[in-house]
């Protein structure tokens, strides 16, 4: 069983750039696609940006293109989220998702999540 842990929430202003991380426990780690999640308060959770196992095919929610960069260093069991020019509609609880498959969809494995709130 793959444990996630994520870090890198804290409070940011609007326009500022963060970076989250999401270690995985196991070796196999590089087998799984990875991918984040978030759900705001009150909203159900949505997703982010999926990653595959070689970290060659990334895919991104329209709402973050241009703005977040999905990588992972499978030497490292982590992956990442590189996020700028945050608004305030990005706060959110971030969870890290891995899954058996080419993409992140439903999630075979989760994190307990990491907060992310953006001020005005």
């Amino acid at each position: 069983q793959v444990q996630l842990i994520e870090s890198g929430g804290r409070l940011v202003q609007a326009g500022d750039s963060l970076r989250l991380s999401c270690t995985g426990s196991e070796d196999t780690f590089s087998w799984y696609a990875m991918g984040w999640f978030r759900q705001a308060p009150g909203k159900e959770r949505e997703f982010v940006a999926t990653i595959d196992w070689t970290g060659g095919d990334v895919d991104y929610a329209d709402s973050v293109k241009g703005r977040f960069t999905i990588t992972r260093d499978n030497a490292g069991h982590t992956m990442y989220l590189q996020m700028t020019n945050l608004k305030p509609e990005d706060t959110g609880l971030y969870y890290c998702a891995a899954e058996l498959g080419p993409k992140v969809t439903k999630g075979d494995y989760w994190g307990q999540g990491t907060q992310v709130t953006v001020s005005s």
